[in-house]
């Protein structure tokens, strides 16, 4: 498939369902460090130039960071959009699931107040709905590759958290987040053994760990 045809597909699978589509999707639910990004984003215009602009669009997993990057800005400029981080202290307090639809709402509450309530649909990345959203939305599994508005959002999530990771990496450098974005490598956990943790690390995401190293010092 070439991506041309891809991006018109994307487009095509919101236009189906004839209403204002907002796409959300989120960034960070697996690291054991730094807060949970969630973005959504609505294209108030079509136009065949943002379309060719676009013709990279997809998962944002499955797309280089210099891709990711190249997306970003026309993303922003061309879109309702609004990205919200959860931090860790509410990710301990709460779950990271209930953080990462807490970050879903408030995006999009965020992107429809600036739009037409009464023609809204919110596409939800996954396999649930966002708790207490007010408005009309259905999940998409893996929608950030087969929707335009999701796979948009994906971008956002992804680009802002890493550039997140990258500042705290410069005042927590011996982490390695610039690089890992906080997920559990094996320099990562290397890394906690020796320096412990910081105060933007999941301790909840930690325990197996700390359990098991508990049970390797009885030996």
């Amino acid at each position: 498939m070439t991506s041309q045809n891809n991006i018109l597909n994307l487009f095509e699978f919101d236009n189906q369902f004839n209403k204002l589509i907002i796409g959300t999707d989120e960034a960070g639910r697996g690291p054991a460090a730094g807060g949970v990004f969630a973005s959504a984003v609505y294209f108030p215009k079509k136009t065949d130039t943002l379309i060719n602009e676009l013709s990279i669009l997809n998962d944002s997993k499955q797309l280089s960071k210099k891709k990711r990057e190249s997306l970003y800005d026309i993303i922003k400029n061309e879109t309702i959009n609004s990205t919200i981080c959860i931090e860790v202290n509410e990710i301990e307090e709460i779950n990271i699931l209930n953080s990462s639809l807490k970050a879903m709402r408030l995006a999009c509450e965020n992107v429809v107040s600036g739009i037409n309530n009464d023609k809204v649909l919110v596409l939800v990345d996954g396999n649930r709905l966002v708790k207490n959203l007010t408005y009309p939305q259905k999940f998409i599994v893996k929608g950030d590759a087969k929707s335009a508005s999701i796979a948009a959002a994906s971008i956002l999530a992804k680009v802002t958290r890493d550039r997140y990771m990258e500042e705290l990496d410069l005042k927590y450098p011996q982490y390695g987040w610039a690089k890992n974005a906080g997920y559990l490598t094996k320099e990562h956990l290397s890394a906690i053994d020796k320096y412990g943790l910081t105060p933007h690390h999941r301790p909840s995401f930690l325990k197996k760990h700390f359990a098991k190293q508990e049970q390797l010092s009885l030996f």
